[in-house]
């Protein structure tokens, strides 16, 4: 079945005000500011990924893992900022207010699509799965470690419990109505990951700690860290909503919307340092290669400092998910209103985006295998979306001159990101396995 171009047509064409424009989830609002950026870009990336920071730094060593997550912070702060310049790249009065317009202004109307929106749509769909068995997670946590002599209650019913937050949620109608959401989400995520590397170096170096690789065999210790390669990609995710957070803050010719996006990106990649290093780091030096796939879990005292840590978690990832979530109501909006003539209003909102909240918390409780999810989506289409599919828009739009600075530079990133989807998620795909041995469905 084709996707029509009428669907989601590209900014760069002029165009008559259209209700649509005025209602949507993205366009609806453009009056943020830069701190706006900071926050919704803090909430977008510092999410479940750092909590698996430590167990990716066991399957990749300590030499491999701290150049890595080096390397990662770097390029891809590159490529975000890539994205943000590119954002207007078109001229005055032209904004690509969404990733797979700024596709089609770089690879032609109906190939623009395909190439980046089925990557988009997987990147957030994928991560509001992997944040509903996140917070579904945490809740449990809290829970046992609250009330560790009350009854045991199923993973399953946690996840129900922090899916049924967002079937209210999802009826916030664009990014700016959610900005207070977004800036608690955004003190949660410095919050508990403090809390985490400060309660490894206070619980300290465990006295049987072993940073060897924890497999026996050479080709599992590939394919594990092959599936950190995927953690680290997920990890760094923002890229995908950050032309959509770009396009709620207003531009004119004089101050064109790059420059406060640039400021709040710049404020978010601190805090992103801030978060991921020392959670990285430390997590991994107090446990080693026992550490758990999620570093809160591996931590059990202080009682009372572990559950908040878990709460926060999950008032982070309520927000997170509603970051990635707005862009697919916004995509999911535009064609059903465009293509099959439904009309822009709340039962609009309150039906479809009721049915998507609903099958990502299916999902969520049919497959929560964090570590390997985490893997697996983090180089299948992060990598892409996140690593080197702005460079090649970059290459395309600008045409650097062949071995310049920017031409070579480009190419060594898209190389690097190549690299990962091809190989983390063989990794992850083979962690997803592992875990479904000894898993019994809705537990």
């Amino acid at each position: 079945m084709e996707m029509p171009a009428e669907a989601f047509e590209t900014s760069s064409k002029p165009k008559e005000p259209e209700p649509l424009d005025e209602w949507s989830a993205i366009t609806s609002s453009r009056n943020a500011k830069w701190y706006y950026s900071a926050f919704h870009n803090v909430t977008a990336m510092v999410g479940a990924g750092v909590l698996g920071l430590p167990f990716a730094m066991s399957q990749l060593g300590w030499g491999p893992g701290v150049v890595i997550l080096i390397i990662s912070w770097i390029v891809t702060l590159f490529t975000l900022w890539q994205m943000v310049e590119m954002h207007e790249c078109a001229g005055p009065g032209k904004r690509f207010d969404r990733y797979h317009e700024l596709g089609q202004h770089a690879f032609g109307e109906k190939l623009g699509l395909w190439i980046v929106v089925p990557q988009q749509l997987i990147v957030e769909i994928s991560t509001d799965i992997v944040y509903m068995v996140t917070g579904g997670k945490s809740l449990k946590k809290f829970h046992d470690t609250v009330c560790p002599n009350c009854k045991s209650i199923k993973e399953t019913y946690f996840i129900m419990i922090f899916g049924s937050v967002h079937f209210v949620l999802s009826q916030m109608p664009n990014f700016n109505s959610m900005s207070a959401v977004s800036l608690t989400a955004a003190v949660m995520s410095l919050t508990y990951s403090t809390i985490a590397w400060t309660t490894s170096i206070h619980k300290g170096r465990q006295f049987d700690v072993d940073y060897s690789y924890k497999s026996d065999s050479t080709a599992g210790t590939v394919l594990s860290f092959f599936n950190a390669l995927g953690t680290v990609a997920f990890a760094y995710a923002g890229h995908n909503v950050v032309l959509e957070i770009q396009a709620t803050i207003p531009s004119t010719e004089e101050k064109p919307s790059k420059k406060p996006m640039w400021r709040g990106v710049i404020v978010a990649y601190l805090v992103v340092a801030i978060c991921y290093f020392p959670v990285a780091l430390i997590g991994y030096w107090a446990f080693g290669n026992a550490v758990n796939d999620d570093i809160l879990i591996s931590l059990q005292k202080p009682r009372w400092l572990i559950a908040a840590a878990n709460m926060f978690v999950v008032l982070h990832v309520i927000g997170s998910y509603q970051i990635y979530a707005m862009p697919v109501f916004d995509m999911m909006e535009t064609y059903l209103v465009k293509k099959h003539k439904f009309t822009p209003g709340l039962r609009l909102r309150l039906i479809w985006r009721s049915i998507y909240v609903a099958l990502t918390m299916f999902v969520g409780m049919t497959f929560p295998f964090f570590g390997g999810l985490v893997g697996f989506f983090g180089g299948f289409v992060f990598a892409p979306t996140t690593y080197f599919l702005p460079c090649i828009m970059w290459l395309c739009i600008y045409k650097p001159r062949r071995f310049s600075l920017s031409w070579i530079v480009n190419w060594i990133c898209i190389i690097l990101g190549v690299l990962i989807m091809v190989l983390s998620p063989i990794g992850g795909f083979r962690q997803i396995i592992m875990d479904a041995k000894t898993y019994q469905f809705y537990n």
